[in-house]
């Protein structure tokens, strides 16, 4: 057993978990690979058969993960996990969707699915450690430990893990969160990684790899075109405006593709499923000062101090905004300092002090108690 302790390390084949890996075995520790397997395209309506698997769950991915780790003398091994994926994540994907809501499908994943995998698996193993290629960071401080931002702000991936509980974050090794990717890049091609280090990125969902989300709920709810076609676009004040293809198809702050001319430019506004209508306005009637915050995980705090001021992310790459917190029943009330544009309900709140995460949760539809 090395002196560092054993790390069990998720390996994409990217660049970022490959070198993660490298790096902690260069500094000495055991690690071990792992290559999850969440879905499958060409099987499971993902683009239809017999179309090339891409993404993170392609052949190419998982010999370039074992290539690694076979060129660096440690064990490697795939783990399938496209039941739970799919029965966890995928299910609520299509749920939240059908429910009017806009769903946060990696939040989901990380918290529920890869982490309880990689946890259990290492405990298997006998792995001290868990590791991954994300930019963050972890320190303990008061008995907790604490996510944070990472030195890249650009790369910076905190808010997709909000939901990681502290036995998670315990044993959690982030290798690369004092690291900008341009170092990543270089330290990829000094390792012999020339491809790797010039390897472009991904962003889509992994199980939406053509970015249609549309198109994936067409063919994974049978009958969902013709049970939702047809419906009101309607303003405000209740005045029909038009007709739609059906509401799961809308996200809150879409302006492109709403297919009805009103002469000035019109925003989803408002997704009522009940009725099968979307609500449009112009921009300002997007402006929100604040918001419901539930299904709350602690991360700095073991509660939210009442009253604090803090820095409130509401989509991934929303810089933030400040705002006041006051507990209430079962989540937080958020008020901003000034307005902010395109609140959607189901997608996380990730609440920031510093570069510390306080706390994440899912934005709600409710009106605001009071």
């Amino acid at each position: 057993m090395s002196k560092k302790g054993k790390v069990l390390v998720a390996m994409s084949g990217g660049i970022d978990s490959t070198v993660s890996a490298l790096m902690l075995h260069d500094q000495g520790y055991e690690v071990v690979g792992i290559t999850m397997k969440t879905w499958d395209y060409a099987s499971a309506g993902g683009g239809g058969k017999g179309k090339k698997e891409t993404g993170c769950c392609n052949l190419d991915s998982f010999n370039d993960a074992r290539m690694a780790a076979v060129q660096h003398g440690f064990p490697h091994y795939v783990l399938d996990i496209r039941e739970e994926f799919g029965n966890h994540v995928v299910e609520n994907f299509i749920e939240e969707y059908i429910a009017g809501r806009t769903p946060n499908p990696c939040v989901l994943c990380n918290t529920h699915i890869k982490w309880a995998a990689l946890l259990k698996r290492a405990n298997s193993l006998d792995c001290d450690y868990i590791a991954t290629g994300h930019y963050v960071k972890v320190r303990e401080e008061n008995n907790r430990h604490v996510l944070s931002r990472a030195k890249d702000l650009t790369k910076d991936q905190s808010y997709v893990l909000w939901g990681l509980g502290q036995d998670c974050l315990g044993r959690s090794i982030y290798p690369l969160g004092d690291m900008l990717k341009t170092e990543v890049r270089q330290l990829a091609f000094d390792m012999g990684y020339e491809d790797l280090a010039k390897k472009a990125e991904s962003y889509e969902i992994c199980f939406v790899p053509d970015n249609d989300y549309r198109g994936f709920l067409k063919r994974n709810v049978s009958g969902l075109e013709e049970r939702v076609k047809d419906g009101d676009f309607i303003l405000a004040d209740g005045t029909k405006v038009g007709k739609h293809s059906g509401y799961p198809f809308y996200t809150i702050g879409q302006r492109k593709g709403l297919e009805v001319a009103m002469g000035k430019p019109m925003f989803v506004t408002n997704i009522l499923p009940e009725t099968n209508t979307v609500v449009l306005g112009e921009i300002h009637e997007l402006q929100q000062s604040e918001m419901m915050v539930r299904g709350l995980n602690m991360v700095k705090y073991a509660a939210i101090p009442d009253n604090i001021e803090a820095i409130t992310k509401i989509r991934y790459r929303d810089p933030g905004t400040e705002s006041i917190l006051t507990n209430v029943p079962g989540g937080v009330h958020v008020n901003f300092r000034h307005s902010v544009s395109s609140i959607a309900p189901g997608q996380s709140a990730v609440i920031y002090e510093g570069d510390d995460v306080v706390a994440g949760g899912i934005i709600q539809k409710e009106m605001i108690p009071g």
